[in-house]
């Protein structure tokens, strides 16, 4: 079997599961790698060369693609609703506000609340921000 058509049936599988993993952007560009690695042994390069440009290709493009993906992904402030709207907010802290529990309030409504790395403690009147919402509970860091 031909080198190009090896790395076109590697093109079309990674193409097949970025599809398959929404959100993520990583096998995508490593695809278009494949598929100049595949252009390159069309032109009957040897396999040597045909894994450096698709090592330097992959490299390439995860450093220049993802970045600009990534930021496109991630929703504006505006487009997110319910908890996830709350994510990024700042809480002032109502009760002290623990690994164990606590109580914020968060846009006008009180939150039972923990903090978010385990040692963080958060005294009433502190400002802190919502990093995630877990059920009906804020997670917090200052």
């Amino acid at each position: 079997m031909p080198d190009w058509v090896i790395w076109a049936v590697v093109a079309v599988g990674l193409a097949v599961g970025e599809l398959l993993t929404p959100g993520m952007f990583f096998l995508g560009p490593v695809a278009l790698a494949a598929v100049a690695a595949a252009i390159v042994a069309l032109a009957g390069v040897g396999v040597a060369l045909q894994l450096l440009v698709f090592i330097l290709c992959s490299v390439a493009s995860l450093a220049f693609l993802r970045p600009i993906a990534r930021r496109h992904v991630h929703l504006p402030e505006i487009s997110r609703t319910g908890t996830d709207a709350l994510v990024g907010k700042k809480a002032l802290v109502l009760r002290t506000v623990d690994s164990n529990g606590g109580r914020v309030r968060i846009g006008g409504e009180e939150w039972s609340a923990r903090a978010f790395l385990e040692d963080g403690v958060y005294e009433p009147g502190s400002k802190v921000e919502v990093v995630k919402i877990e059920g009906a509970t804020a997670l917090v860091y200052e």
